[in-house]
């Protein structure tokens, strides 16, 4: 299956520009239904702010955005802008404007929803969804870091470390790379560790920002 990304977790940032309190909000839903209830819920919650600006993207093609009232394509485009770039989908975000009295303009709206959607964003992290076969490999501790960085240079992902009088690693590789991880631990051991593998499992798994 091809790969694809989502936020790791709910992610919330707040940000303030000429006196404008802008509240962004992103969170990982599946269906179209799950963004309208958030984006419901944060309008009840939020019903006494100027505007509640909102965008959602599917992995199913689906993509949504609204300014609610602020200057066309200031609010909800810049917002999805955003995603679409870091190549993040199965995401809502709503962004709360509390109105402060001075305009901002066309771009300063364009610059601070799309802060506010790029903030909220970091503060979730983002993860891929990929096939994972899972392994583990007892090595003695001088092979551990370089052990660590050749799983790091496939895309994997040490998920476990157990210290003894060796050290046992979990690690998670992308389906498809573990032979080839298999002969750099035989190659950098002289054939004295292997690597076995444990599983395999779909599964999303942080890739930066929040783990």
């Amino acid at each position: 299956m091809k790969e694809y990304y989502i936020p790791t977790a709910s992610g919330d940032a707040e940000y303030v520009e000429k006196r404008s309190r802008f509240l962004g909000k992103v969170r990982h839903v599946e269906t179209e239904e799950e963004a309208r209830a958030f984006i419901e819920a944060m309008k009840k919650q939020y019903h006494d702010a100027r505007h509640n600006c909102w965008c959602y993207l599917l992995r199913d093609g689906v993509v949504r955005y609204s300014d609610d009232g602020e200057p066309q394509g200031t609010a909800g485009q810049p917002m999805l802008g955003v995603f679409q770039k870091e190549g993040v989908t199965d995401l809502v975000c709503v962004v709360t404007r509390y109105f402060g009295g001075v305009l901002l303009g066309a771009g300063g709206l364009c610059r601070a929803y799309t802060k506010s959607a790029k903030d909220a964003l970091d503060a979730a992290g983002i993860s891929v969804v990929r096939r994972w076969v899972e392994l583990s490999v007892c090595c003695p501790y001088n092979l551990y870091a370089r052990l660590s960085q050749e799983a790091e240079a496939l895309q994997g992902v040490v998920t476990d470390t157990q210290f003894a009088a060796d050290v046992t690693l979990t690690l998670l590789l992308p389906e498809g790379t573990e032979e080839d991880f298999q002969r750099r631990v035989s190659d950098l051991s002289a054939g004295q560790v292997s690597a076995q593998v444990s599983g395999e499992a779909l599964r999303s798994v942080p890739r930066k920002g929040r783990a």
